[in-house]
């Protein structure tokens, strides 16, 4: 049976470029970990030229992130509210533009899309379209001197895996995600929560063996009559904290539609189709 997995899917970075700096915000809690991080990028000792995810609306931060970016381009990987929440007084603090995927921050004369390239005082980033964990989720591959780091956010975490928050996440989008991702051999993974991994294509590839063989136990559950998605988290998620079971059914249900879908695609005689 695969377990719930709390530790990190890869090595964590010893060491990331001197350019990276990390701004935590004082929102623990289960679903965020030991807090948001923001994530700072700048030359040392100069003001931060780039802010990825300003994270919630608590004062103390954003003045932090002010100071340290007074002004800064804004990234943001996805518009769940302990990433977002912060945005508008962080925009109106620093006169920074704000992009990304999200649908409030598109800009309707130059939208991004997956494969864009932003230049950034000395940065290269381009935009990775990494849908899933939710519909406008996005990664950001930063280079600078032949040094480079993947800005995950939620999509890959550092400890444990992330939900998949049906029905604006999807399964078989997050799926695809991870297997873009897993290309990113020895490239840094800077999470939206948890610790920096040294390797995003060994956690890439991690989570995706381990989301298949919750797969497994998810079909396993519906053949041994689990009816709905609380009742396969009960016989899936068995060993996690009850305080964590409505965030594993957002998941479950995440699953189940992909073993539907994936079932009806596969033609007559499966047993989604002949179920109740």
């Amino acid at each position: 049976m695969t377990g719930h997995l709390t530790a990190p899917a890869a090595a964590l970075a010893d060491q990331l470029p001197d350019w990276v700096r990390l701004l935590r915000a004082n929102n623990p809690g289960p679903m965020t970990l030991d807090g948001t991080n923001t994530w700072l990028l700048g030359e040392p000792g100069r003001p931060a030229g780039v802010v990825v995810d300003p994270g919630p609306a608590e004062p103390g931060h954003l003045a932090e992130a002010a100071r340290r970016s007074p002004s800064a381009l804004i990234l943001v990987t996805h518009g769940h509210p302990d990433h977002i929440d912060g945005v508008p007084d962080l925009a109106a603090a620093t006169g920074g533009q704000v992009r990304g995927l999200v649908p409030a921050y598109q800009s309707a004369t130059d939208p991004l899309a997956g494969g864009n390239m932003l230049l950034v005082g000395g940065f290269e980033i381009t935009v990775l379209a990494t849908p899933g964990h939710t519909s406008d989720s996005a990664c950001f591959l930063v280079e600078r001197d032949g040094e480079q780091v993947i800005f995950t956010g939620d999509t890959i975490l550092g400890r444990g895996t992330t939900v998949v928050a049906h029905p604006d996440g999807d399964l078989g989008d997050y799926l695809d995600s991870l297997d873009l991702l897993s290309a990113y051999d020895g490239v840094p993974a800077l999470p939206g929560h948890g610790p920096a991994l040294a390797d995003c294509a060994a956690a890439a590839r991690f989570y995706l063996a381990h989301r298949r063989a919750r797969l497994d136990q998810v079909r396993a559950a519906v053949a041994a009559g689990a009816r709905d998605a609380p009742e396969v988290v009960a016989a899936v998620y068995a060993d996690v904290d009850r305080a964590l079971w409505p965030a594993a059914e957002w998941s479950v249900r995440a699953q189940l539609a992909y073993l539907e879908r994936d079932d009806r695609e596969s033609g007559p005689g499966s047993v989604w189709l002949d179920s109740p």
